[in-house]
């Protein structure tokens, strides 16, 4: 069974491209990360950034997550990130997204021994 830490890695970590200047990076990633298997996942986002870089998050600013707990932490540098967002006309199974390039700071959840980012709560 996935582990909450490797789900992160699956749907939110894409360490191979810096930026994909490509308007398909979304639809391409979305299915090849399992996000579009028994529906359509309708936003999600991926860090262009190292593995190491993204774990440090959980060491850095501390905030209060969106649904109230006090693990999340805020990465104290802008990071290069996809925001994926389903468009109008997209249905099951096909699933179609805007692909936008950001550059934000990502807010994070962390938990268990090592301590590392488990689910992708925010960007600001």
């Amino acid at each position: 069974k996935e582990t909450a830490a490797e789900k992160f890695q699956r749907q939110h970590m894409d360490t191979s491209s810096s930026l994909s200047n490509d308007s398909n990076y979304c639809n391409q990633m979305m299915v090849r990360r399992n996000m579009t298997q028994d529906r359509c996942k309708p936003v999600n986002t991926f860090v262009h950034e190292s593995e190491a870089d993204v774990k440090a998050v959980c060491s850095q600013k501390n905030v209060t997550c969106k649904n109230g707990q006090t693990n999340c932490y805020q990465s104290n540098s802008t990071m290069h990130i996809t925001d994926c967002r389903e468009t109008g006309s997209s249905k099951y199974p096909n699933c179609a997204y805007k692909t936008s390039q950001l550059q934000k700071h990502i807010i994070v959840a962390c938990e268990g021994d090592p301590y590392v980012p488990v689910h992708y709560d925010a960007s600001v």
